[in-house]
């Protein structure tokens, strides 16, 4: 078995992962592969012992947030395989673990997460992509998990990846040649990248929803609506449906719009136009920055004036 690290995890595996981070330590997730037999199947509960099947790819068995068993079909694509293990299988997994996990991705503004949410080509790996191209470290593309505790919300690093559309990466100047589709047929390419990966978890300042519309603007969600957004765009929503999962799932959607503002972000599709949805962005957070320590000057001045009289 080789060792990697994703999502703040020590992952021991019989499959090799050539997009993930290799590392060493006790292992906190194992995968392997294996026979998933009747015998297996009646273990499925919805839960913590979880068993599916991609069909034409494989069946698998996880299992209390700390093992995956694979039963491959023969001569499967090997890299649709490891999308399907480091996409669905580890969305399941981590939220056996007690993790919120979004369909979305995610980057660092001044040492806290920014996150872009919204369904599969909405354009989330593009924006990620065209941030990283300016400077700004990466932590997720498409599968971004979040740790709920009392007072912090952080996101997990996922691995130094984008799986992209030819023309976006074309349109931000990258030269596609030597690139591979992410698995067999796919029209996405595999774009690696060896510098701009956040390998630490990180604290979750702003979450913007994606949205088409006619024109470039970004504009605040009521609590309610980010709500049903946070729902619609948790990823395996509709496999863990054991009633505790169900419970905790809505408890830390709760939690998560208490701790970070939401904002609809609403676009032309035009690639052309990605620099300015980038400055639009980081206008948008040095707006909110300016607005956190205009406040917290307020605060700690009437901390003061009510020292002073005391």
């Amino acid at each position: 078995m080789k060792f990697f690290k994703v999502y703040n995890l020590c992952i021991a595996s019989e499959f090799p992962l050539p997009e993930l981070i290799e590392t060493e330590g006790e292992p906190d997730v194992i995968v392997r592969f294996g026979k998933i037999d009747d015998v297996t199947a009646i273990q499925h509960d919805g839960g913590k012992n979880f068993v599916g099947e991609i069909p034409e790819v494989a069946k698998c068995f996880i299992k209390d947030g700390r093992e995956i068993i694979i039963n491959p079909l023969p001569n499967v694509d090997e890299a649709l395989l490891r999308t399907v293990l480091l996409g669905p299988m580890l969305c399941v997994l981590l939220r056996q673990r007690g993790l919120l996990v979004l369909h979305a991705s995610c980057i660092s503004i001044n040492h806290k997460c920014v996150a872009f949410m919204g369904g599969s080509g909405w354009g989330k790996s593009t924006l990620a992509a065209a941030f990283h191209k300016k400077g700004y470290d990466v932590l997720t593309d498409d599968v971004m998990p979040i740790q709920i505790a009392v007072g912090q919300v952080l996101v997990l690093p996922a691995y130094p990846q984008f799986k992209v559309f030819p023309e976006a990466l074309i349109s931000l100047g990258h030269e596609t040649k030597n690139l591979s589709p992410i698995y067999q047929n796919a029209s996405k390419l595999s774009y690696k990248f060896a510098h701009g990966f956040q390998q630490n978890p990180l604290p979750l300042q702003r979450i913007y929803v994606l949205d088409k519309g006619s024109e470039h603007i970004i504009t605040k969600m009521e609590l309610q609506e980010a709500f049903l957004e946070l729902v619609r765009h948790t990823r395996a929503i509709n496999l863990l449906t054991e009633k505790e999962f169900v419970t905790s799932h809505l408890h830390l959607c709760s939690e998560l719009i208490k701790s970070v503002s939401f904002c609809r972000f609403t676009r032309k599709p035009s690639l052309e136009d990605l620099p300015n949805l980038v400055k639009l962005v980081e206008d948008d957070i040095a707006l909110l920055t300016a607005q956190h320590d205009s406040s917290n000057t307020l605060q700690t001045s009437s901390d003061y004036l009510l020292a002073t009289k005391s």
